[in-house]
């Protein structure tokens, strides 16, 4: 596995925790946003910064991508 494929897996988790959701839920909800291939793309920017802050760029990101799906996808 790759170290951005890696960071994806403690990017779900991190994620499920904060929003009190399923692994499941969280891997679903990222790939129907693109918030996978987002973390994929941004590992050499996202995995040398906190928690917080990567929880937070990433939620910003999923919200930003719900509105135009909005009825596909539960939060």
């Amino acid at each position: 596995m790759s170290a951005a494929g890696a960071y994806l897996i403690y990017c779900i988790e991190l994620y499920r925790q904060a929003k009190n959701l399923s692994g499941r839920a969280v891997y679903d909800l990222f790939h129907r946003t693109g918030a996978d291939e987002y973390i994929r793309r941004s590992f050499g920017a996202l995995h040398t910064a906190g928690e917080q802050y990567v929880l937070d760029d990433i939620d910003g990101y999923v919200q930003s991508r719900i509105l135009p799906l909005r009825g596909t996808i539960h939060v």
